[in-house]
């Protein structure tokens, strides 16, 4: 458990930040001790992170709000219609990926080098995390 200083510590933001997102309501704190220090925990601190990750990609309090309303919201089946909707995705990339390949086999170094080039970094990463996810996560 964490004290309003240490949390806002381990978040990297200002513990006014802190008092600001209680009031309105983006976070709370889990007990208080019984002097009534505000005690958070990891849990709120993970909040907190994910927050500022927000933030950074320019969503306004509002839209986080509505956001942080939804993960908790989220149930089980959501969960699940989710990532099978994800797993039929995959196979059909699998599936046009193998049509590449002898597309590509064919290909000179130079020509094959451009054609890899004009795939975004962020895409390569997506696309690992997912077969990772699907493959080596909590559901296999």
């Amino acid at each position: 458990m964490y004290r309003i200083g240490e949390l806002a510590k381990a978040a990297g933001v200002s513990e006014r930040t802190i008092d600001y997102y209680t009031k309105l309501g983006l976070i709370s704190p889990e007990t208080r001790t019984h002097k009534n220090y505000r005690l958070y925990s990891l849990e709120t601190l993970n909040r907190l992170e994910r927050i500022n990750q927000w933030k950074q990609e320019k969503y306004t309090l509002e839209e986080i709000r509505a956001r942080l309303e939804e993960l908790t919201d989220i149930n089980e089946e959501q969960v699940s219609e989710k990532l099978t909707s994800l797993e039929l995705h995959l196979q059909q990339l699998e599936r046009e990926v193998k049509e590449l390949e002898p597309l590509i086999s064919q290909l000179k170094p130079g020509q094959a080098n451009k054609v890899y080039t004009h795939i975004m970094p962020s895409s390569l990463a997506c696309i690992e995390a997912l077969r990772l996810l699907m493959n080596h996560g909590p559901f296999t």
